[in-house]
């Protein structure tokens, strides 16, 4: 029984024991250490970012801040002494030379901004998707920065387009995180509708045909262009119908099927009829292209025809069909009257 009740006295002391050296840990005074590397969200760094275990100190503003989006560095000497004024001491620098500090932020690039005045100008006063908007900044446009606590979308409250010289002015709303009044961004400039085109890298004659070489696809504008756009993919093996400069877009009227038979050109006549296939030689007395109506000139017979070009160099002309008469085959007594071949009958009964 006495030993037993020792054994419980001396559990109790070891319990009161650890539960002393417990709390004399967390009373002791824990050493401020130096961080190598810090990230601040706004345009002041204070104690408590650059030091760990700053205490009471921690919110005291230092120093300011790098730009948006940057990195600066802080000389760990300048910055002891810094600290030592507002009474921070002790401090552990872990032979740490220099503090690099990254102002964070929001990166708007150049191209998402363009992207966002197209999506406000699709569709008004006459403009066509925002995918086919060319967009031209009174400024030159650079990637922004912005607070980091611009985290909303870009949002147009005010949206302006002239038709008549293609300027816009439009201003966007951020939402930030604080709820405060939300960061505008306005841009001026100037949209205009673009189409894809063909267009010719040299200058060709009137009837040349187009080869793959002669034609490249470009973006140009609508105004330019018109409606009646040529594509590339249907513009070679094209005859042009005029003389057409080089970097001419390419229109569809300025384009037809290639000739199959050209004025004078000698050709082969081909008279074809159900079990009849002749040939003969002639000459074009005008051009056109397959499935056109010709007039050309039979060599043999010196008579101009009509025939439809149905080839390179060949055109065929129809001939009529034959003209089947049936005659009606009548005998005697189909000639006689009713009267006269009652009376024959009579006679030969």
């Amino acid at each position: 029984m006495i030993f037993r009740s020792f054994l419980i006295a001396t559990a109790l002391l070891a319990a009161g024991v650890n539960t002393a050296f417990a709390q004399s840990e967390q009373d002791a005074p824990v050493n401020p250490v130096l961080r190598a590397s810090i990230t601040v969200n706004s345009d002041v760094v204070r104690i408590g970012d650059v030091i760990e275990n700053a205490g009471t100190a921690a919110q005291i503003a230092i120093f300011r801040s790098p730009d948006l989006g940057t990195t600066g560095s802080l000389p760990t000497s300048q910055l002891i002494e810094t600290l030592r004024n507002h009474q921070v001491i002790g401090v552990d620098t872990g032979n740490i030379r220099e503090v690099s500090v990254t102002r964070s932020s929001r990166t708007l690039a150049s191209k998402d901004i363009e992207m966002q005045v197209a999506r406000a100008l699709e569709r008004r006063n006459g403009l066509g998707d925002a995918a086919n908007l060319s967009i031209t900044f009174d400024r030159d446009l650079r990637e922004l920065q912005l607070d980091a606590s611009n985290s909303g979308d870009m949002r147009a409250s005010v949206t302006r387009f002239d038709s008549r010289n293609g300027r816009f002015d439009v201003t966007f709303d951020i939402a930030n995180d604080a709820n405060a009044t939300p960061t505008k961004l306005r841009f001026t400039g100037i949209a205009v509708e673009t189409v894809e085109a063909a267009i010719l890298t040299r200058g060709v004659e009137r009837n040349e045909v187009l080869k793959a070489s002669d034609v490249v696809t470009e973006r140009r504008p609508k105004a330019e262009v018109g409606n009646d756009a040529a594509l590339r993919e249907r513009s070679v093996g094209m005859q042009a119908r005029k003389a057409l400069r080089a970097g001419q877009p390419l229109r569809s009227a300025d384009l037809g099927k290639p000739d199959r038979v050209t004025r004078d050109q000698s050709i082969t006549l081909i008279y074809e009829a159900p079990g009849l296939y002749l040939t003969g030689r002639g000459k074009a007395l005008e051009s056109g292209t397959e499935g056109d109506t010709v007039n050309v000139l039979n060599l043999q017979s010196k008579r101009t025809v009509q025939g439809i070009v149905i080839g390179p160099g060949q055109v065929s002309v129809s001939i009529a069909a034959p003209r089947i008469v049936t005659a009606a085959v009548t005998t005697a007594a189909d000639n006689q009257s009713p009267t006269t071949a009652a009376s024959d009958t009579q006679k030969a009964e």
